[in-house]
């Protein structure tokens, strides 16, 4: 897997495939590329997928910077830009999403379609704002034991498969304490993106687990609302990770979304 310095830090990404059209997979918080691998496999045979790993988690190298989705946009773009790709869809889970609409608002132009999932496009409250704070302070002082105890419920079903929340501590694991603070911090002060899905004018599809506690359907309905053309695929069976969850379910809606986008 690769690493290269960009934007001032030593990214950590991974490429597979070798098809005329990208795709770029933004993971969730708090894991890493990893979470993508059954999408990759099903991906890869007709694209060329890049997934990176924000700063702090896997292994792109962190700071106590807060990993602000304008500052992950811009290492996106410089990666996108070392490997001379131009032209991209980009699919975004949770804090993923947050992103992709960030690199909307920086790079439209990038953009062969866009695939939102299981994230919303509501900046946080001044409660929830001040909750990261709290996350990241004890993050930072409990590890990442922690940080995967109080996280791997929220992100699942609530009666997960004991496979999955194996997988699940396991990715949390191979982040770093400082990297989650970054994320949590970061996520914190992102701009609410509503005003944004009514400029979005790639082909969109917005998807979301039937269970999804963190990011209930009614955000994903909220979004197909407020972005033109777009459409919306449930995943029966899954929580805020759906593509882990029902990977069959998920990478069906996913490739057939890429196969209609225009080359």
């Amino acid at each position: 897997m690769p690493t290269a310095t960009l934007n001032g830090t030593e990214l950590h990404w991974r490429d597979a495939g070798r098809g005329t059209r990208a795709v770029v997979l933004l993971h969730a918080f708090p894991l890493h590329s990893g979470m993508w691998s059954r999408q990759i496999e099903a991906l890869a045979a007709t694209h060329r997928v890049i997934a990176p790993d924000y700063r702090g988690l896997g292994g792109t190298g962190g700071s106590p910077e807060p990993s602000t989705m304008a500052l992950l946009a811009g290492d996106v773009r410089a990666l996108l830009g070392h490997l001379r790709i131009e032209r991209a869809a980009v699919v975004g889970l949770s804090m993923g999403g947050y992103l992709a609409l960030e690199l909307w608002r920086q790079a439209p132009g990038l953009f062969t379609g866009m695939v939102l999932c299981d994230t919303k496009a509501g900046a946080d409250t001044a409660e929830g704002a001040a909750g990261r704070e709290t996350f990241a302070r004890s993050a930072l002082t409990q590890g990442l034991r922690w940080v995967a105890d109080q996280m791997t419920p929220r992100l699942l079903k609530p009666v997960p498969d004991a496979a999955v929340v194996t997988e699940v501590r396991h990715l949390i694991g191979e982040g770093t304490p400082v990297g989650v603070a970054a994320a949590q911090r970061g996520m914190a002060v992102r701009p609410d993106s509503t005003p944004t899905l009514a400029t979005i004018t790639c082909p969109t599809m917005v998807v979301v687990g039937e269970e999804d506690g963190l990011t209930p359907p009614a955000e994903a309905e909220k979004m197909v609302a407020g972005i033109r053309g777009a459409t919306l695929a449930r995943v029966a069976g899954a929580g805020h990770l759906s593509n882990l969850e029902q990977p069959g379910a998920f990478n069906e809606a996913l490739t057939r979304f890429m196969a209609g986008l225009a080359s």
